[in-house]
């Protein structure tokens, strides 16, 4: 999990540090970056309106260009990066869809039952003609749109009964605002009474309602008893401006964020005396200023803030969020860093997709459990204060330049989808890439596993796991490579005695501990130790060899590998033993020792234990085939601490019986390591 979110936190750095780049280049060829402001005399007359459109102000009564642009210049100030979305957002020709009411609890859930949002509906009575027609009633849709207002038709074939109560009983164009505003609040439903139906006019009747719910101060009493006054809104938003009605997108941020943060609109058009608006800081209009416990805000002078509806959304969402942005956030997070184990997951894809698939369930899973307690603690009555403090920590952080920087570039990747999702596919791979190079020098068998063996070894662990009880100290892995008969599973069913046993693989053998048995001296003849050391070139080749090749055969051609192994190693009998039974320490060895101690030789030598692994018993004689250990030959721990023969033990462990042949314990079983006793100063070998 701190692997991924270590490369999720990598990845935002790589698209801050990537928008910075396209920042720069945008400079390099126009000369300007985002925040540098426009003047609008040097704007086109399409320009102009297109802004006017993007803020929501009604330019039709305007035909000369010289009062378009005082109408942009009272709104607000113009910077190049609203320019271009602005232009960029009229050229897309994207129809945006709109909703068709199939009945009363259809338009109850969805229009009366929404309390922070406007809705446009289209009632067409029976056996009537729609009041708006199809081209304009697109062009409606596509103007209402980009202030957040949702529209849709209601036929009123579909449920008759409803509109008879309604009183629908002609084609009308019905609008539904929230009538407080408080949270959650009551809807009213407004029905359009003009004349004329065209676009600009219902455009007009539209924004005049949504600006009806802004509270609108006309002088400087009114707005110094406003400025000094405290009351349940911690955040307020005040906007100075010498304009008859605030624009579209402010009065639909007013809806979208009621009982969160209140708006203000100040008139200033007719004032005489301004020298209040000099005491609290506003020296020049229009001015957008955010008023917070902390102190004053003036919106418009980081990067990103532009006088638009998404830019101030995406500025208040950070400020005051709601419980619900904070989850849709996190739920965001969660599967981004979800969806990195399908580039750190190496081997088969069909393994990849697996590994993804379960890392989503479950990411999404404890999500959700862990949302469900933090719910219940933000209900309680006593945590007033702590949300306070936490809202206040979001204020402080989120007025800072480097949030403005994260909020346009967050602006940014959302508006060019392909690049965010092209970017984040290239930083996997090369997270896929790096994270292959790691396990290749590790030695890794699973990055060249293809999908039909990964699909046999999930397989045959579910198998295992399903037919066979496992042992609790046991740890199935979940990309094990078993290579079983595939009669298995039949002969497990003919047998049911054979469901008793548990099946245990015999990976942990090539992890037992493996070394040669080594005296510290050799005998003076010169052929001997000739003899002696060719073998041992020999056989470490060998091994060399067969440890090369071990994590390429399938678990049957491992233990061939480990038999083979030692077939070129001396056997220990009479004639090769060249150290003493007398040396063993342990007592069921030295009663072997005893037994077969007519097959030491007179010129015997003391055991090199140092070469021994500290774990391990030390012992002269292999109890499964009653034979002394050669100077030279493998030798083969088990947990317990007793020592065979390589090839001896390996026989034994693979013909079923995984325990010791001396004391019984698991061979795959983990034991407190022997610790051998300080022999006594006065004890002298006999």
């Amino acid at each position: 999990m701190w692997v991924k979110l270590c490369c999720l936190l990598l990845y935002f750095l790589a698209l801050f540090v990537l928008a910075r780049v396209f920042e720069a280049v945008a400079w390099y060829e126009s000369g300007f970056l985002a925040t540098q402001l426009v003047d609008p005399v040097a704007l086109s007359f399409r320009k102009l309106r297109t802004i006017l459109e993007c803020r929501g102000l009604g330019h039709s009564g305007l035909p000369e260009k010289k009062d378009v642009r005082e109408l942009v210049e009272k709104s607000g100030d113009l910077m190049e990066g609203e320019l271009y979305s602005a232009l960029k957002e009229e050229e897309a020709s994207e129809s945006v869809s709109s909703t068709n009411f199939s009945g009363e609890m259809h338009f109850y859930e969805l229009v009366e039952d929404t309390k922070d949002g406007i809705w446009l509906v289209q009632v067409v009575a029976n056996d009537r003609s729609p009041l708006v027609g199809k081209v304009h009633w697109e062009k409606m849709v596509k103007k209402v749109s980009r202030f957040g207002i949702r529209t849709g038709t209601f036929n009123c074939s579909s449920d008759p009964r409803y509109c008879r109560r309604r009183g629908w009983l002609k084609s009308t164009l019905i609008m539904s605002v929230p009538q407080t505003s408080t949270s959650k609040g009551k809807v009213m439903l407004k029905e359009y009474s003009g004349r004329k139906i065209e676009v600009e006019h219902i455009f007009k009747w539209i924004t005049a309602h949504a600006a009806s719910r802004i509270k609108t101060i006309y002088n400087s009493e009114h707005l110094k008893e406003e400025w000094n006054k405290s009351d349940q809104y911690r955040v307020k938003i005040y906007l100075f401006a010498n304009l008859d009605q605030p624009p579209a997108f402010f009065s639909a941020l007013s809806v979208k964020f009621t009982g969160r943060v209140e708006f203000i609109f100040v008139n200033v058009e007719n004032w005489d005396n301004k020298s209040y608006m000099a005491e609290i800081g506003i020296y020049k209009t229009p001015s957008y200023i955010l008023r917070t416990p902390e102190g004053i805000y003036r919106y418009g002078n980081n990067t990103g803030e532009f006088i638009s509806l998404r830019a101030m959304d995406s500025f208040l969402r950070s400020l005051q969020p709601e419980v619900n942005d904070l989850f849709v956030l996190s739920l965001v997070l969660v599967n981004l860093m979800a969806w990195m184990d399908l580039f750190i997951t190496q081997g088969a894809t069909i393994k990849r997709f697996v590994v993804l698939i379960s890392t989503l369930g479950t990411y999404n899973s404890l999500l959700i459990i862990s949302w469900l307690p933090v719910l219940g603690f933000l209900q309680l009555p006593y945590l007033d204060s702590f949300y306070e403090y936490s809202l206040k920590l979001f204020r402080y952080s989120n007025t800072t330049t480097l949030a403005s920087w994260v909020r346009a570039d967050w602006m940014f990747y959302s508006s060019h989808p392909a690049l965010f999702l092209s970017t984040y596919l290239g930083h996997g791979l090369l997270i896929d890439y790096f994270e292959k190079k790691r396990r290749r020098n590790n030695n890794t068998d699973e990055v060249n596993a293809n999908n039909l063996e990964w699909l046999s070894s999930l397989w045959d662990w579910y198998t295992s796991y399903l037919f066979h009880p496992i042992a609790s100290f046991q740890h199935f892995p979940f990309d094990s490579d078993w290579d079983e008969d595939p009669d298995l599973f039949l002969e497990r069913l003919a047998f049911p005695d054979l469901w008793l046993h548990p099946l245990i693989p015999t990976d942990y053998i090539k992890n037992l501990p493996m070394w040669r048995f080594k005296c510290l001296g050799v005998h003076s003849d010169e052929e001997m130790l000739e003899t002696f050391q060719d073998s041992e070139s020999d056989s470490d080749s060998e091994n060399k060899e067969v440890f090369s090749s071990e994590k390429e055969v399938s678990e049957d051609d491992e233990l061939n590998t480990f038999h083979k192994r030692s077939e070129g190693e001396p056997r220990c009998g009479a004639e090769t033993c060249s150290c003493a039974n007398k040396y063993c320490h342990h007592e069921p060895c030295e009663r072997k020792a005893r037994s077969y101690g007519s097959y030491s030789t007179a010129g015997d030598m003391e055991p090199d234990w140092s070469a021994w692994p500290s774990e391990m018993l030390h012992c002269t004689e292999c109890v499964v085939c009653l034979e002394n250990f050669a100077n030279g030959c493998l030798l083969v721990g088990l947990p317990c601490g007793h020592v065979f023969h390589q090839n001896c033990i390996v026989m034994w462990l693979a013909g079923g019986r995984h325990c010791c042949p001396v004391c019984r314990w698991a061979s795959y079983k983990k034991k407190q390591p022997y610790t051998h006793p300080q022999p006594l100063s006065s004890d002298t070998p006999s």
